[in-house]
């Protein structure tokens, strides 16, 4: 028996479609992680393959604009109004920014993967398969994986194989970034990505596999190894260097900024090795339920804050938030070991969070500085019943 297809999947497809015949305006707004950056590549990949040309991306700068669908966003994007924007990795929890986004003629499509909080946007569609309603059997596709499977359907199962392993590359790469379990449709996907990995031809993948650190790696590290570069803080032109690196036409072009992420990656380590002697110092014998730590935003980069938060969870067997602190709020990573459930223990909070969400081991959030102590406490609490 035939699985069921996504809730929505097709009416996304359906909706390019017609965007791409009739030439009106397309916006991919993604999130600036590897997950989020490869999902916009394969749409916008897609799209011009199928004759689109009315395409433009847009990266919301977490530091300061915050995270998701973001106010200062829609106000940079309204001159393109009206037009259909599509969100990849982000978007899920953003019912206001949506509300917003509508009353502004921008047609919103969400294609994420994140959990669903206490309500689901006001969006023309959302494909998430954690959403109410949606009997796909697999719930833990990273979103490009969720992309890719709606390019299958844009293309009607007709996609050119180059073009299907090329999508399958960054679709593998995406989903061991993101952690997502390598079972069922994920085992397919990296299985068959790794393979054709092998013998890339995308310019920026081979550039950061022929840095000599990774050149005589297995492909397995080799790709863990290039995830991590990718995912080194690097922004131009409101671009994040994931994108431009994998979005590279040329091996030169590429082979430059593999070679400026490899230095930055080296002093990136030096960084996250900082965060945590400082925590070391601080939490090593604590006998709180929750790591829950913060300095000003010229400390602690917030883009090394999810790496050390994930080891902090490691180390210590709890959840761990971690956030740098601006002028009025605070933006800042949480990661936990298996058994803990982030977004429920902020759920219970999020009348005070100017925004969160993610995945329960895996999440982020923003919120004013006045509160801190609150969330701190609200965390505890939380944790020492679980």
């Amino acid at each position: 028996m035939k699985n069921p297809e996504i809730k929505n999947l097709d009416k996304a497809a359906k909706r390019i479609l017609k965007a791409v015949k009739k030439k009106e305006r397309i916006i991919i707004y993604g999130d600036s992680d590897l997950d989020g950056s490869a999902s916009v590549i394969i749409l916008e990949e897609a799209i011009k393959n199928l004759g689109g040309e009315n395409t433009q991306v847009y990266f919301p700068d977490r530091e300061s604009e915050g995270y998701g669908i973001t106010k200062t966003a829609l106000f940079n994007l309204k001159k393109f109004t009206p037009c259909v924007l599509i969100s990849v990795d982000l978007g899920i929890g953003n019912w206001k920014e949506v509300n917003i986004a509508n009353k502004m003629k921008f047609e919103i499509i969400i294609i994420d993967h994140h959990e669903i909080l206490e309500k689901i946007p006001k969006a023309k569609i959302i494909v998430d398969p954690k959403q109410k309603g949606d009997k796909y059997p697999f719930k833990q596709l990273a979103t490009a994986g969720l992309v890719f499977k709606l390019t299958e359907l844009l293309f009607k199962n007709n996609m050119e194989e180059s073009l299907r392993k090329n999508f399958l590359e960054l679709t593998a790469m995406a989903t061991i970034a993101d952690m997502m379990p390598k079972t069922d449709d994920n085992s397919v996907i990296i299985s068959e990505g790794l393979n054709y990995l092998k013998t890339t031809w995308r310019p920026g993948i081979q550039a950061l596999f022929d840095i000599d650190e990774l050149k005589y790696l297995d492909l397995v590290q080799r790709v863990y190894k290039a995830n991590s570069l990718l995912n080194v803080r690097d922004v131009e032109n409101n671009l994040p260097a994931s994108y431009r690196i994998l979005a590279a036409r040329t091996k030169e072009e590429a082979d430059v900024l593999a070679k400026k992420l490899y230095l930055k990656g080296a002093d990136r380590k030096e960084k996250i090795q900082k965060i945590l002697d400082e925590l070391e110092v601080k939490f090593s014998g604590k006998n709180e339920p929750v790591v829950f730590d913060g300095r000003s935003n010229k400390e602690w980069d917030i883009a090394l804050l999810g790496v050390a938060a994930s080891i902090s969870a490691q180390r210590y067997k709890k959840p761990v938030f971690l956030f740098t602190k601006g002028k009025d709020f605070s933006l800042g990573s949480a990661r936990s070991p298996s058994g803990f459930n982030l977004v429920l223990a902020m759920k219970g909070f999020s009348k005070k969070l100017l925004s969160y969400g993610g995945h329960p081991q895996a999440a982020g959030f923003r919120i004013k500085n006045g509160d801190l102590k609150a969330f701190k406490r609200h965390l505890i609490k939380y944790f020492e019943n679980k």
